[in-house]
């Protein structure tokens, strides 16, 4: 691999200041092919179907040593996959499975994921938080918020607000608001050289000089927008040192107060010596681990961490055609839902957006002067036909539900290996068969691809009507 002169300069003066790390191999590993990674969901898997499930499709249950819930994976694993669409997994990189570990989410915390797009990182934060606490994801490029908000709408996860913000707006409107902040910053990117053919390009169009002064002003709005007593998780896939060891050093001089957590407990990672510019700080090297580079380290900010108190969203004042609304939506799904699953709404409030209805678990007025990409959870849209209300239920509802949450008479358990749940997933209508003998003989059903909800249909004679959504089908 070509590597360009800034580079190959900026690399051998740090492996000459840091003689604890060897440089041997380290340009060749570029030419050796990055290995491939799949996360499960916390919320959908346990350790043994997690087992299970590598095995099937992986062909191996190797874990990647800094992640619970990842395995290494012997290539490219499909997207057409039905476990996919159900949200049970995420293709993603080792390395950058570390942050999202490292920041150990807890439920009723309140968590910003400040550079979330795609949305791996952001996805097991929420996974973690168990439907307890708030996920704010933001991105600021509009055109990358629609990517996360796909794979945060797959994966099930409620109690989450995506935002389209620069750090600055999020830190002016909510100073002191977040238990957590994860920040996976811009960089030069000089850890995915060889994984994306465009990455060389881009380090010599923008350089870690024209990147190391973004980090710096995300990592001061963090500041603000972070709770006395809170913690930063900031993290790159660059191996620049004025990036990630220096770029910290220099944050906590001008915010003194801050400490580094180590971790020493984690397996695979390198350890920064007591002697190097930031002790306690993590790196992953392509020549000494199975992943690519990647820098993370973890803060904690002096005082004491105060309770979260969102409040609830209570609407006030709503039109008789949105209390139509609000009725029919509920009434979906008693229609769909077990005991165990109602309970999960009950007492929960649901806020009306002109045709849309939400089931909000915080006070959205919290967020007003953010631009806002999907605000709690989305259940569906109503309209009035004649003296009736109809209520559409949105597809990505059915993936924030268990098994265990729908009736049996509403969950049409198709294999994943089926040529069914594949004709589903590509938009065609999907006959009933032996196995529909028990759903009701109308109304909206769950189908599922083993145990985990993949969408919605209808029930319409010996058919089923295909609700899937036309952007997320299978072509």
């Amino acid at each position: 691999m070509r590597f360009p002169d800034k580079f190959i300069n900026e690399m051998d003066a740090f492996f000459a200041r840091h003689e604890d790390i060897p440089a041997e191999g380290f340009y060749d590993s570029f030419d050796i092919p990055g290995r491939k990674g799949i996360r499960f969901s916390t919320m959908k898997t346990d350790e043994a179907s997690r087992k299970e499930l590598s095995s099937m499709l992986c062909g191996s249950s190797e874990k990647v040593s800094w992640c619970s819930c990842g395995y290494y994976a012997p290539g490219d694993i499909s997207n057409r996959n039905p476990y996919y669409h159900a949200g049970v997994y995420y293709p993603q990189e080792p390395s950058a499975m570390l942050p999202a570990e490292v920041i150990n989410a807890k439920p009723g915390e309140v968590i910003l994921d400040m550079c979330a797009a795609p949305g791996g990182k952001a996805c097991r934060i929420g996974e973690d938080l168990k439907g307890e606490g708030l996920l704010v994801a933001n991105e600021i490029n509009f055109d990358r918020s629609k990517a996360l908000l796909r794979n945060i709408e797959r994966s099930g996860i409620t109690g989450v607000i995506i935002l389209n913000e620069n750090p600055q707006n999020i830190a002016k409107v909510l100073p002191g608001f977040f238990d957590k902040i994860l920040i996976d910053a811009p960089c030069s990117g000089e850890g995915m050289f060889r994984r994306d053919p465009g990455a060389i390009k881009s380090y010599e169009e923008y350089g870690p000089d024209n990147i190391a002064p973004i980090q710096r002003e995300i990592l001061d709005y963090a500041d603000i927008a972070l709770k006395e007593g809170g913690e930063i998780v900031y993290s790159t896939c660059t191996f620049c040192e004025d990036e990630n060891e220096a770029q910290i050093k220099a944050f906590m001089e001008r915010h003194p107060g801050y400490e580094v957590i180590a971790h020493p407990e984690i397996e695979g990672v390198t350890q920064s010596a007591p002697s190097s510019v930031l002790p306690g700080s993590m790196r992953i090297w392509p020549h000494l681990n199975p992943g690519d580079g990647h820098f993370c380290v973890h803060l904690k900010k002096k005082g004491v961490r105060t309770p979260s108190d969102m409040g609830s969203f209570i609407p006030r004042g709503l039109k008789a055609s949105s209390r139509e609304g609000v009725e029919a939506a509920r009434g979906f799904l008693s229609d769909i839902l077990s005991d165990t699953g109602l309970k999960k709404f009950e007492g929960k409030p649901f806020a009306v957006h002109g045709q849309s209805i939400f089931l909000m678990d915080f006070d959205e007025k919290i967020f007003r002067g953010l631009k806002t990409v999907k605000t709690g959870l989305y259940i569906g849209d109503f309209k009035k036909a004649g003296y009736k209300t109809v209520f559409t239920p949105s597809n990505s509802i059915s993936l924030s539900f268990a098994r265990s949450d729908i009736r049996q008479d509403s969950y049409l358990e198709l294999s994943a290996d089926s040529d069914r749940i594949l004709r589903y997933l590509k938009g065609e209508t999907v006959s009933l068969g032996d196995d529909g003998a028990s759903l009701k003989n109308k109304g909206f059903t769950v189908i599922g691809a083993g145990d985990y909800p993949v969408g919605l249909g209808k029930v319409s004679g010996g058919t089923i009507k295909n609700l899937y959504p036309k952007a997320w089908r299978i072509v």
